[in-house]
């Protein structure tokens, strides 16, 4: 069986990179106390459109028992909340509080600034290309 360098997998690169994109914007957004996942959640409720838990997990990248117990962290810190579909009270949906509109721009300042340090490094046509070819492999 001839060995291969683990680096020269996909798999492992695309792992690297997430791990060191992680990093970087767990860093840029600590001192909010927040996580990635809060901050997908907020950015993506940010429309003020409120969201069903469903589409809001596979948006925001989480499992659902994931999902509810970030959603529950955000609740208690008043940054989110949840309400009723007023067409099917089965469903509950999530918004964005005034609080979590104020933090996700605070926090849109900061993941902003991180992603232009990866724009400069790889510089910008780099970066679209970057951006394109994931959003193929992501759609394929």
């Amino acid at each position: 069986m001839p060995d291969q360098d683990i680096s020269q997998y996909l798999a492992y690169l695309l792992a690297s990179a997430n791990r060191r994109m992680h990093i970087g914007l767990a860093q840029s957004i600590a001192a909010e106390e927040v996580t990635e996942e809060h901050w997908r959640i907020l950015q993506v409720l940010s429309d003020e459109r409120g969201r069903c838990m469903g589409d809001l997990a596979e948006v925001a990248l989480l499992n659902h028992p994931a999902l509810t117990k970030n959603i529950d962290k955000l609740v208690s810190r008043g940054l989110v909340q949840r309400a009723a579909d007023a067409s099917d009270s089965r469903k509950v949906l999530v918004y964005i509080s005034d609080l979590g509109l104020e933090t996700v721009a605070r926090l849109k300042k900061n993941v902003d600034a991180h992603h232009d340090g990866i724009e400069d490094a790889l510089g910008p046509r780099k970066t679209v290309q970057l951006k394109r070819l994931l959003e193929s492999f992501i759609n394929n």
